[in-house]
């Protein structure tokens, strides 16, 4: 065998080290790239405490143990919301119902898949609110409604839809009720404390904020007329057909969210009076940041915990009280009349 002479040695020497420092790299990209890149989706929503259970799931990584890299995006109200699902702006949409909502899942291109917040009876939730001055001219009880002016943010929101079954259930007319829209909830809250409207149905945080401020007086509050599922997980049709291992994984980790708000939020004592979990004021401040950017966390976090909805723990939506919130807006001429609950609610979604 002929001997290596230097020049071979060093030659094998610094192939052997190459050899070496390749290995070390490939071991290096093994061990620290991902098993699998994070799918991207958007959801479209609100900055309202009532989309809690979002919240709490996006600050808790939950979608991100899902492998889903999350991107939200707020809008003005819930028909935009759901407009910009129709449009493709976003992939998911989290909101409050509304006849435009109803009418883009009876059209085929969004579907609501898993619940939001709701009216329960015995909960405080959404407030009937009196302006000081029609207070003052005897608008005490909701009764006294009828023919004054309330103030709502368009016409087929919850707001018009809680107004016109408070009508039916103090037996007068909604036709004799004026409503006013004003486009925001802030413009509702100003309206009412300007005395520019008698009445108005606010969500409880904004209601109690108006309360302790002297702005307006307390009429009522909607759970004690009836429970109401108040909005939805909607997914759009392109969405549902292209990408539904994503939606899958997205419900699971809203679900999560939900239990956590319930298990926050919703403790009752044996006299069904609601007292706050240890950790409520963490789940608060984490959902006040989504909400109130900016504000004052500890404060703000407090009233997020102080005026939270009912919630199922499951996320699960009530098909019965969906039915009757359609046949009211069938009746008002606000949506189609073959619009139904079949249309608007994915229940292969439904545990």
């Amino acid at each position: 065998m002929r001997p290596i002479g230097r020049i071979g040695r060093a030659s094998a020497n610094l192939a052997h080290m190459l050899y070496r420092v390749a290995a070390i790299f490939i071991a290096i990209a093994v061990f620290t790239s991902p098993v699998s890149a994070q799918e991207r989706v958007t959801v479209g929503t609100t900055r309202d405490a009532r989309n809690g259970a979002l919240f709490l799931a996006a600050a808790r990584g939950y979608f991100k143990a899902e492998g889903l890299k999350l991107q939200m995006r707020a809008y003005p109200n819930p028909s935009a919301v759901v407009e910009a699902l129709k449009i493709g702006d976003v992939d998911l949409a989290v909101t409050a119902f509304s006849a435009t909502a109803f009418e883009l899942a009876g059209d085929g291109a969004i579907r609501a898949i898993a619940a939001q917040v709701r009216e329960k009876s015995g909960h405080e939730g959404n407030v009937i609110l009196a302006s000081v001055g029609a207070f003052t001219r005897g608008l005490r009880k909701l009764p006294n409604l009828a023919g004054k002016v309330a103030a709502i943010t368009e016409l087929g929101s919850v707001f018009h839809y809680q107004l016109g079954r408070i009508a039916e259930h103090e037996h007068f007319s909604l036709g004799g009720l004026t409503l006013k829209s004003v486009a925001s909830i802030d413009a509702v809250v100003a309206a009412v404390a300007d005395n520019k409207v008698d009445a108005a149905v606010l969500p409880a945080l904004y209601a109690r904020d108006m309360l302790l401020a002297g702005q307006a007086r307390l009429v009522g509050f909607y759970s004690d007329i009836g429970e109401q599922e108040l909005g939805a997980l909607f997914a759009s049709a392109k969405t549902l057909q292209n990408r539904r291992p994503m939606v899958e994984k997205f419900v699971r980790a809203y679900r999560r969210g939900a239990a956590d708000y319930v298990a926050a939020f919703l403790h009752y004592d044996r006299y069904h009076k609601r007292i706050l979990a240890a950790n409520s004021k963490g789940a608060g401040v984490l959902i006040a940041h989504y909400v109130f950017p900016g504000r004052n966390a500890e404060n703000a976090g407090r009233a997020v915990s102080d005026n939270a909805y009912d919630m199922d723990a499951q996320a699960r939506l009530n098909v019965t009280d969906i039915a009757s919130q359609i046949a009211w807006y069938k009746a008002q001429g606000l949506i189609d009349q073959k619009i139904d609950a079949a249309k608007v609610i994915d229940s292969s979604f439904a545990k």
